[in-house]
């Protein structure tokens, strides 16, 4: 088996990278942001890296007054992941939310082509109202890239009915030194209009930059809490 995968570079490794340049993009470091410039169409595992970060892969393109327009390779990049892993009629929500945020995504940064881009599929929210609070703050951590405004209103305005429970998430996550949890709960909690005060969520996004910042995902969601809503400073 060594001999098997030596010099292979695993997905996460790739998807680790690339979370990493998105997070500098948001916080306007490093070299002008391009998906395709870290993300490469030829890469075996470039479709699988996009299609886990979903919209975040994107999330530079929201930023006003980015430094490069949007190419036609980053068109390309997009259009590879929404092929290779579209969700099956089995499909989890969280796997059918994380594709319909790619395709809002792309709909909303990336400038319309020939075919133009799928119409976004449906995706359910019964669960929002079904889920105990802390299979409630699970999903919502792994959609935490659906935080990225404009994307998923409906979605934001169900969630927003549950902020304490999303609170209360945020809070066990921290305890439970869930960094990469908590940093995707701040996030929504950044963007909902009501998070509790006595949570401090800027205090607490601070402790989780402070403590799991290290993993590249958790600097990501930090970064766009700071970014797009002014939390975490």
């Amino acid at each position: 088996m060594a001999e098997q995968t030596q010099g292979a570079v695993p997905l996460s490794a790739v998807i680790a990278d690339a979370a990493t340049g998105v997070a500098l993009a948001l916080r306007g470091e490093g070299d002008p942001y391009a998906l395709s410039g870290i993300l490469r169409q030829e890469d075996a595992l470039t479709p699988a890296a996009v299609r886990v970060l979903g919209a975040d892969a994107l999330a530079p393109y929201a930023v006003e007054h980015r430094a490069v327009a949007v190419g036609a390779d980053d068109e390309a990049v997009v259009r590879q992941a929404l092929a290779a892993y579209p969700p099956g009629a089995d499909a989890s929500a969280v796997s059918a939310w994380t594709y319909r945020g790619l395709v809002e995504a792309a709909h909303a940064f990336l400038p319309g082509g020939a075919p133009p881009w799928p119409p976004p599929p449906e995706a359910g929210t019964g669960w929002v109202e079904s889920d105990p609070w802390p299979k409630l703050a699970h999903r919502a951590s792994q959609l935490a890239a659906l935080a990225l405004p404009p994307l998923a209103p409906g979605l934001a305005e169900q969630l927003a009915g549950r902020t304490d429970d999303l609170a209360r998430g945020f809070v066990r996550a921290v305890r439970r030194r869930d960094w990469l949890q908590a940093a995707g709960l701040g996030r929504w909690l950044a963007r909902l209009p009501e998070a509790p005060q006595t949570l401090g969520l800027d205090s607490g996004l601070a402790f989780v930059r402070q403590m799991g910042g290290t993993d590249p995902r958790v600097a990501l969601h930090v970064a766009a809490a700071r970014r797009f809503h002014g939390r975490g400073w």
